[in-house]
């Protein structure tokens, strides 16, 4: 019992909003190109959102938990000024389609989100799941795409604090 203890910390760290933001690291990467159902059912291609300018790819473990509606919303609120700077944004979890449309009402979020009960947009982008995968959540990472790169990813992704980590990459200050 003792052993699980500190994995049970990070996963409810992870889950309910503890995160705390890493600085990320500069990476010049493939981006995957995958493709996922939205919250609408509709198919998005990945390479298609790529084409269009500036991506963040964020992954969260469930949608609705505290840290994952911090996440989300973060970048809700600074989604205005990232679409100025033609930015766009696709959320990814393991959640099903039904899910990805509550947790996008609710929250009034502007973007897409792709459900990935299966995993295989987490196993493109090498995004691991919660405690070493004996659940089926995403861990929380993030990643920015430009050119058809990944230029720069955070593989723990802070949650009320992630729209500044963006900016603050976007700016150059990675």
């Amino acid at each position: 019992m003792i052993r699980i203890m500190p994995l049970l910390a990070a996963f409810y760290s992870s889950l309910f909003g503890l995160a705390k933001a890493g600085p990320g690291e500069s990476v010049d990467l493939p981006a995957p190109e995958v493709a996922g159902i939205n919250q609408d059912g509709r198919e998005v291609r990945f390479a298609e959102v790529y084409a269009r300018g500036p991506t963040v790819v964020f992954f969260y473990p469930k949608a609705g938990t505290p840290g994952c509606t911090a996440q989300a919303c973060s970048l809700r609120d600074a989604f205005a000024e990232l679409h100025k700077q033609g930015v766009h944004v696709l959320g990814v979890s393991t959640d099903g389609q039904a899910a990805q449309k509550k947790f996008r009402g609710d929250h009034k979020l502007p973007y897409d989100l792709i459900a990935d009960p299966e995993g295989k947009i987490l196993a493109a982008f090498g995004v691991s799941k919660v405690l070493g995968g004996l659940l089926p959540y995403s861990s929380r990472q993030c990643f920015l795409i430009k050119g058809g790169r990944v230029i720069w990813r955070d593989t723990s992704a802070s949650t009320s604090q992630q729209a500044d980590d963006i900016r603050r990459v976007l700016a150059g200050g990675r």
